[in-house]
């Protein structure tokens, strides 16, 4: 059986693009991501802020 479709040489040096091959069960929302960067952020700012009194 012949195969008709033609074969090109790699051009991408290499690289494997991993989201063909894998789908993540775990999906996140883009404001999901905003929500969470943001509650980390004001964590990050209340602990430079009130961590050395609370930790000591």
């Amino acid at each position: 059986m012949a195969d008709d479709r033609i074969r090109l040489p790699s051009g991408q040096g290499g690289l494997v693009r991993y989201s063909d091959e894998s789908v993540s069960k775990v999906e996140f929302s883009p404001g999901t991501v905003i929500v969470m960067a943001v509650m980390i952020m004001v964590m990050v700012l209340l602990l430079h802020s009130f961590g050395g009194r609370i930790l000591g």
